[in-house]
C-alpha cells in the first residue's frame, strides 16, 4: 500500500476512474446522496490517495487551492472505504494533506465543509467550528477552520 500524491494532468485515466469510483461508492451509493460529483474542481486540485495492493482506493481527498471553494485553501471529499475505516487512515491522510497545505503550499489556514458527525474528529486536528450546522444534500454539515501558521513542521 502507498499514499499517491498527483494534480489532475498527472493522474492517468485509470487511476482518475478509480477516483471518481470510489467517491461514487460512499458517497452516492452508501449514503445515498444524490450530488453533482463533477464539479469543475478537480482539474485546480490536488489528489491524495492510497491504494492498496490490488491498486483499489482505501482513501481519497482532494486538496483545493485559496479562491476555489473558499478565500482559504480547502480539503474536501474526504472518504475511506467501508472496510477500511478503523484503521487511522482517516488521520493518516489529513496530517499529510495539512502538512502539504502548511509547508508546500504555505497556506496560513484551510476551511473544511465537514460532516457533522465528524467535527469531534476535524476538531483532534485543531479545526474550529465556523458556522451553524446546515444541510448539505440532505447530510447535516458544519465549516471548520484551521490556522496553520503555527503547524508543526
Amino acid at each position: 500500500m502507498g499514499w499517491k500524491i498527483k494534480n489532475f494532468e498527472e493522474l492517468t485515466r485509470s487511476e482518475l476512474y478509480k477516483i471518481l469510483e470510489a467517491r461514487s461508492e460512499v458517497f452516492v451509493l452508501e449514503q445515498e446522496c444524490a450530488y453533482q460529483d463533477i464539479d469543475g474542481k478537480d482539474q485546480k486540485a490536488l489528489h491524495l490517495w492510497l491504494e492498496d495492493i490490488s491498486g483499489e482506493i482505501q482513501a481519497y481527498c482532494r486538496i483545493l487551492p485559496a479562491g476555489l471553494s473558499y478565500s482559504e485553501a480547502s480539503i474536501g471529499r474526504v472518504l475511506v472505504r467501508e472496510s477500511q475505516r478503523g484503521k487511522g487512515l482517516a488521520q493518516k491522510m489529513l496530517e499529510q494533506a495539512l502538512d502539504f497545505l502548511a509547508h508546500a503550499w504555505r497556506e496560513p489556514a484551510v476551511r473544511i465543509e465537514a460532516q457533522y458527525y465528524l467535527r469531534k474528529f476535524y476538531a483532534s486536528f485543531g479545526f474550529i467550528e465556523d458556522s451553524e450546522p446546515f444541510l448539505e444534500d440532505g447530510i447535516k454539515h458544519v465549516e471548520m477552520i484551521l490556522d496553520l501558521k503555527d503547524f508543526p513542521s
